[in-house]
């Protein structure tokens, strides 16, 4: 039976990598004491409570690859609950409630195509793996949208996504049903927008959340549509957040989620769904266009990622800088990576896309490089290809949002872009014996802290002093 009134909450679990590329381990980070470091101590907040308390079976969500990828060595037992209550869904209703989402937290309309393509499909691999299913969604980064990006979501198999209400090219907007975005050759996507004001709320107003019975009855009731429900028709109401903010962000939210989910919402004739089980029953019956380059987080489009912007106060002019620097780094690295690749008759791009099956530990680099060159490769031949396919995967860490959201370059997030980026350059240099690190200390000089003396050419000097230091990089090639 389909609901007259449903409700859908979607969380985005989400954080930074933070990593050191040459131990792949997280150094201590004194402000997430007692924990080592953030990740553990939001886990211990968040993810872990909200997994016990069941809310990743009643709500929509998505988790960040980089993120889970840490989960699974961290605490096994909470991912394999969380995998799990995604399950139980598929099998009462035939479809999941987890959502994909491109792989490195990349701000799509700002990547070029190839790189829009090895992020989605990354997304696409990883959750396979992780959650045993196709994805029929998936989470843009910061919901960040252009017509490229949805086009290609709907080449590989995406059906929806979700994006602010904003980013409907409408003053009109119903945000009680989603809208078919139509796409070229006769493509199409579905787009669900979620609610502004509850969302806005429940994000910055913790006086709103305190008790989930309240909020239900006097925030959540008055947004559906008295006309549509005298006619009879089904709405269904999105409320979008990051997921962190129940139980880290804001204490005793995960137990205000299980609440609302499970018991407040119902007593007022509220279904609690999600995207994938609502069109299972329901197709979008109006179509839509939207505003391209604009995002949930920065009302100026995707500024915020690429130049100064009201929404980070002070001086931004660093962040044109390091995307100058990163995208010259960036199309120096593809440069030597395809000229090497096309020189053995492997399509550079198509083994970049498949690298994450290696990365997963689904295939070995040998069969997977040997079955697109047509022949075995091995020794020196293999050791450079695995140099160059580590350093488009640090090429692909580099271009993280979380190092171009905030208002100065001296945060971690930034600097960790650059260390990416030094080591992406460093290996690069091993298989081919370019050197782009001159070029790339020159952009960099101008990237500058507002605060202290720090310069991007520093965090990049210093992290090719620590790997030029260390013994040679060997990796398995058999």
């Amino acid at each position: 039976m389909i609901p007259l009134r449903a409700l859908c909450i979607h969380a985005h679990f989400y954080q930074p990598p933070r990593e050191d590329p040459l131990s792949g381990f997280i150094p201590a980070e004194s402000g997430a004491a007692p924990f080592r470091n953030w990740n553990e101590r939001i886990h211990t907040e968040c993810y872990r409570p909200n997994v016990e308390l069941g809310n990743f079976e009643r709500i929509s969500f998505n988790i960040g690859p980089t993120l889970i990828d840490w989960m699974i060595s961290y605490d096994p037992d909470t991912y394999h609950k969380l995998i799990a209550q995604d399950a139980a869904n598929v099998s009462r209703y035939g479809v999941g409630n987890a959502m994909a989402q491109a792989y490195n937290h990349t701000i799509l309309p700002l990547a070029n195509h190839a790189d829009k393509v090895t992020q989605i499909y990354w997304g696409i691999v990883d959750f396979q793996h992780r959650f045993g299913r196709k994805p029929q969604g998936m989470w843009l980064p910061e919901t960040a949208v252009d017509l490229e990006t949805l086009n290609i979501l709907a080449e590989q198999g995406i059906e929806f996504t979700i994006l602010a209400p904003w980013q409907a090219n409408t003053d009109n907007l119903d945000p009680t049903e989603p809208y078919r975005v139509m796409l070229p050759e006769g493509k199409s996507i579905t787009v669900f927008f979620y609610q502004r004001e509850l969302s806005g709320g429940i994000s910055f107003n913790p006086g709103l959340t305190n008790n989930a019975d309240d909020f239900a009855k006097q925030e959540i009731f008055q947004y559906y549509s008295l006309e549509k429900a005298y006619q009879g028709e089904p709405q269904f109401l999105m409320i979008a957040s990051d997921g962190e903010l129940y139980g880290h962000h804001q204490h005793f939210r995960d137990r205000f989620l299980a609440r609302l989910m499970d018991g407040a919402s119902a007593r007022l004739g509220i279904t609690a769904t999600y995207p994938a089980l609502w069109l299972h029953s329901i197709q979008p019956r109006r179509t839509i266009s939207i505003r391209e380059m604009t995002s949930w987080s920065c009302y100026h489009g995707v500024d915020r990622w690429m130049r100064e912007c009201e929404c980070t106060p002070g001086d931004g002019r660093w962040k044109a800088h390091l995307r100058q620097a990163f995208n010259k780094l960036a199309a120096s690295l593809d440069l030597l990576y395809a000229n090497e690749l096309s020189a053995k008759g492997v399509d550079p791009w198509r083994l970049r896309n498949e690298y994450i099956r290696v990365m997963l530990g689904e295939r070995s680099l040998p069969d997977l490089v040997g079955q697109m060159a047509k022949h075995r490769l091995a020794g020196e031949e293999l050791w450079r290809i695995r140099l160059l396919l580590e350093s488009q995967r640090e090429r692909q860490r580099m271009f993280t949002s979380c190092g171009f959201y905030f208002d100065d370059f001296s945060r971690i997030e930034p600097k960790n872009n650059v260390t990416y980026a030094a080591h992406a350059a460093h290996l690069s240099r091993l298989a081919t014996g370019v050197d782009l690190a001159p070029q790339t200390c020159a952009l960099l000089e101008h990237v500058r802290s507002n605060y202290t003396n720090i310069r991007g050419d520093m965090v990049f000097r210093r992290q090719l002093e620590r790997v030029e230091g260390l013994e040679p990089v060997v990796f398995e090639t058999a």
